[in-house]
C-alpha cells in the first residue's frame, strides 16, 4: 500500500499538494482572476476526488468500484430522503444495503461456518469499515435533519474518498467537514502545524510501533512451550506498544494532512493508556468510532436513560457490534464482550467505589485489564503463531505454566528497556508538553525536531522488512 512505501512520500503526495495548491492559481492567471471562489473550491475538490480514487486504485484496482458505488448509492440515498414522504422505509433500505455490503464481504464465511456451510471468503476490501460508516452516518443524519443533502455528487464523493483517512480513519462524520468542502480557507500556520502532526504520526509508525510489533513477532514465534512468563508479559507489552502507536500514528498522519488541504478531522485518541477506568479507556481510544456506536445505537437504544435493563442491553449491543466491526473472528467477538461485562461491573456495581480508590491504583488496574483485553484481540487466527492454540499456549505462558526459563526475555528486556520506557514516555502528554515549551524558547525547534524524525523514519523506512499498518485489515 501507498503509506508503507517510498511511493507516497516521495510521488503521491507532492504531485497531489502540486495539483491541489498549483492549479487553482494557474487557472486564475489563464482566466484574468474572472474565476469565482466556488469554482476554485471545485477544481481542489475534484483534485482530492481524483488522487484518492487513484491513491485507492494503487491498491485496490477493482475494489474502488465498489467504493465508488457506495458513493453514488448514498448520495442518491441522501437526496431521496430529503425529498421523499416514507423516510423511515427509505432510511431502512439505505441501512440494509450498506450493511449487505459488510455482511458479505467481512462476515459471509463466518456466518456460513456458524451455520455449518463452508463458503470461500471474499478478499477484503481495503478500509471497507471506514468508508462505509462514513456514508452511512451521512444517510442517518439527513434522514434526522441534522444535515442538508448536498446536490453536488463531486462534494459527496470528495467527503467519503478523501485519501489520507480513508484507509483506517478517524471516521469522519459529514457534519464535521460539511463546511470546509465548500470553502475552506488555507493558512501557513495550518500547512505546517499540519506537516508536524504529520510527521509525529510517521515517528510513531516507523520508530515506535513498528519495533514493537517486530518484538511481539519474535517472541510469539518462539517454539512451543519455549517462552517463559517474562517473555510472556513482554510480549503483550510489546503488542499493547504497537497497536496504540501503530493506529494513533495512522490517525496523527490523517490529521495532519487533513490541516494541510485545511480540514479539521476529529481526534481519534487522548493518551488511552493515561485511563484511570475502563469507562475513561474508551473515551481516549478509537474516539471517532465510540462516538459513531454511541450516536447511532447506544443512544437510538435507550442508553441510560430507562433503567438498568435497557441501559446493559445497550452496552450489550454495542459492544458485540464493535467487536465483530473488527473483523468476521470468534476473538474479536469475545474481545467485545469481554469490555461489555467490565463495564457492566463497573458502571452498575463499581461506580460509588471508584472515586474512593487512589489514582495510581485505579491505573494499574485499568492498565492490567487492557493488556488481558489485547491477548483476546492479538490472537485472531491469521497466522499459525496467532491461532488458538498458540493462545492457549501464551495464556499458560502468562501464568507461569510453561517450564522454559527467563534467560532469552531477560535478554529482551534489558535490551528493550530503553525502547520501552520511550515508549511509555511517549503515550503520555509529556513529550508534546515540554517540544512546546521548549519551542516557545527556541522556535528553531519547530521545524529543527520535526525534521530530525523524518528523516530518521524515512531512514527505518527504507531498511524495514516489517511495516504493517494493523486497522487496514478492518
Amino acid at each position: 500500500m501507498l503509506f508503507s512505501s517510498f511511493l507516497f512520500l516521495f510521488w503521491f503526495l507532492p504531485a497531489t499538494l502540486l495539483l491541489y495548491f498549483g492549479l487553482t492559481p494557474v487557472l486564475q492567471y489563464l482566466s484574468r482572476g474572472r474565476l469565482k471562489s466556488t469554482t476554485l473550491r471545485g477544481v481542489q475538490n475534484a483534485v482530492l476526488f481524483v488522487t484518492s480514487l487513484f491513491f485507492y486504485a494503487w491498491g485496490e484496482p477493482l475494489y474502488v468500484l465498489l467504493m465508488l458505488a457506495t458513493v453514488a448509492m448514498d448520495f442518491g440515498f441522501g437526496l431521496l430522503i430529503a425529498r421523499t414522504k416514507h423516510r423511515r422505509t427509505v432510511l431502512a433500505l439505505a441501512v440494509s444495503a450498506n450493511l449487505a455490503l459488510l455482511l458479505y464481504f467481512k462476515y459471509a464465511a463466518f456466518l456460513a461456518g456458524l451455520l455449518g456451510f463452508s463458503v470461500a471468503a471474499p478478499r477484503l476490501p481495503l478500509g471497507i469499515s471506514f468508508y462505509t460508516f462514513q456514508a452511512l452516518s451521512y444517510v442517518i443524519d439527513v434522514a434526522r435533519n441534522e444535515v442538508k443533502p448536498t446536490k453536488n455528487p463531486l462534494i459527496f464523493g470528495t467527503y467519503v474518498a478523501l485519501f489520507p483517512q480513508l484507509i483506517a480513519g478517524p471516521i469522519v462524520r459529514y457534519t464535521d467537514v460539511a463546511c470546509a468542502l465548500s470553502e475552506r480557507v488555507h493558512t501557513w500556520h495550518g500547512i505546517s502545524s499540519g506537516t508536524r502532526r504529520f510527521i509525529a504520526g510517521l515517528a510513531k509508525k516507523m520508530l515506535l510501533a513498528n519495533a514493537a510489533g517486530a518484538l511481539f513477532c519474535e517472541l510469539i514465534s518462539l517454539p512451543q512451550g519455549s517462552l517463559s512468563a517474562l517473555g510472556a508479559w513482554l510480549a503483550l507489552l510489546a503488542f499493547a506498544v504497537q497497536i496504540y502507536f501503530d493506529f494513533s500514528g495512522y490517525s496523527d498522519m490523517a490529521i495532519g494532512l487533513g490541516h494541510v488541504f485545511g480540514f479539521s478531522f476529529p481526534e481519534n485518541f487522548n493518551y488511552p493508556y493515561t485511563a484511570i477506568s475502563i469507562s475513561d479507556f474508551w473515551r481516549r481510544w478509537h474516539i471517532t468510532l465510540g462516538h459513531f456506536f454511541r450516536t447511532y445505537v447506544y443512544f437510538p437504544l435507550g442508553g441510560s436513560r430507562h433503567g438498568v435493563l435497557r441501559t446493559v442491553l445497550a452496552l450489550f449491543a454495542v459492544w458485540s457490534l464493535t467487536g465483530l466491526w473488527h473483523g468476521a473472528a470468534l476473538n474479536f467477538l469475545l474481545w467485545g464482550l469481554y469490555y461489555f461485562l467490565l463495564l457492566v461491573i463497573e458502571k452498575l456495581l463499581l461506580s460509588r467505589l471508584l472515586p474512593h480508590v487512589p489514582r495510581i491504583f485505579r491505573h494499574t488496574a485499568t492498565l492490567f485489564f487492557i493488556l488481558l483485553g489485547w491477548l483476546i484481540f492479538a490472537f485472531d487466527g491469521s497466522s499459525a503463531a496467532l491461532s488458538t492454540s498458540a493462545l492457549w499456549q501464551f495464556s499458560a505462558a502468562l501464568l507461569g505454566r510453561n517450564t522454559a526459563t527467563a534467560d532469552n526475555a531477560v535478554y529482551h528486556l534489558v535490551r528493550h528497556l530503553p525502547f520501552f520506557l520511550i515508549a511509555f514516555l511517549g503515550a503520555t502528554p509529556l513529550p508534546r508538553l515540554v517540544f512546546t515549551e521548549l519551542s516557545k524558547k527556541w522556535t528553531f525547534l519547530l521545524w529543527l525536531i520535526p525534521l530530525l524524525g523524518f528523516f530518521v523514519s524515512l531512514a527505518y523506512l527504507a531498511g524495514a522488512a516489517y511495516n504493517p499498518f494493523l486497522y487496514f485489515r478492518f
